[in-house]
C-alpha cells in the first residue's frame, strides 16, 4: 500500500515540527508540508494534493474553517480528508468544520498513537465519528437548533429503508449495531451507507451524521426544563 501523504497546518511551529517528526518515523505515513496559515494551507494542498491535512482551527490570515471548506469544494482536492485538531472539545468552530466538510476532529492533546490511527482512519475514507464523538455532536445540534427551523438539506432519492440506517447513523450506532437493530448482515448496511454517500454528496460518515440533522430527518433530542 503506498505511504499516506499528510499536510501540517498549525500557527505554532513547535507543534508543526512535533507533528511532522511523529509522522515522518511512522512507517506507512510521510510529511509532504507545513502550512503556518489557512491561506498556506489551501495552497499546498492544491499543488501537493495530499491525503490528509492536520488542520488547526485558529490560524492567522485564513482559519482552519476557512481553508477546510476551500480544500473540500476544490476539484483538485476531492480526494483530501481534513483531520480537525482543536484544543477545545467540540466547541463551535469544530461544529462549523464538520459542515465545511472535515472528515472529523481531534483534540491536540491526544496520545500519538491515537493520532497516527486518526490520519489511517480518515485516509482510509472513514469519518472520524465514534459513537460518542456522534453523542456529543448531537447535543451541539441540540444546543444550536432552533425550533421550526427549515430544512437545509433535502433527502430526494434516498429510499425508506436508506433513512432508517442514516436515522441509526446520525443517533450514533455502529455499522454492527445498525446490523443488529435492522438484523441485516454487515455488508447489506455497508452497501445502504455507500448509496447513502452517493446520493447525499457526502465525503464520509461525519457528513451523513450533518445531513440527517440538517434535513430534519433527526431531530436532536432536548432536556426537559425544570
Amino acid at each position: 500500500m503506498s505511504e499516506i501523504r499528510v499536510l501540517v497546518a498549525d500557527d505554532q511551529a513547535l507543534l508543526r515540527g512535533s507533528f511532522r517528526v511523529l509522522i515522518d518515523t511512522t512507517p506507512g505515513l510521510t510529511t509532504i508540508g507545513e502550512a503556518a496559515n489557512g491561506a498556506e494551507a489551501v495552497e499546498l494542498a492544491r499543488r501537493e494534493r495530499p491525503d490528509v491535512v492536520l488542520m488547526d482551527v485558529r490560524m492567522p490570515t485564513l482559519d482552519g474553517i476557512e481553508a477546510t471548506r476551500q480544500i473540500c469544494a476544490a476539484p483538485e482536492t476531492a480526494g483530501t480528508r481534513v483531520l480537525i485538531l482543536t484544543m477545545f472539545d467540540l466547541d463551535d468552530a469544530v461544529y462549523a468544520g464538520l459542515r465545511a466538510g472535515a472528515s472529523g476532529f481531534l483534540l491536540k492533546d491526544v496520545p500519538p498513537v491515537e493520532l497516527l490511527h486518526a490520519i489511517e482512519v480518515v485516509a482510509a475514507g472513514e469519518g472520524l465519528l465514534g459513537p460518542s464523538i456522534t453523542r456529543r455532536l448531537i447535543a451541539e445540534f441540540a444546543r444550536l437548533a432552533e425550533p421550526g427551523q427549515a430544512p437545509l438539506t433535502g433527502l430526494d432519492g434516498v429510499t425508506d429503508r436508506e433513512r432508517e440506517v442514516l436515522t441509526l447513523v446520525a443517533r450514533g450506532l455502529s455499522n454492527q449495531e445498525i446490523c443488529d437493530h435492522l438484523n441485516v448482515g454487515r455488508g447489506t448496511v455497508k452497501t445502504h451507507i455507500g448509496h447513502l454517500l452517493a446520493k447525499l454528496h457526502a465525503r464520509d460518515r461525519a457528513q451523513l451524521v450533518i445531513a440527517a440533522y440538517e434535513s430534519n430527518l433527526v431531530r436532536p433530542r432536548r432536556a426537559p426544563r425544570g
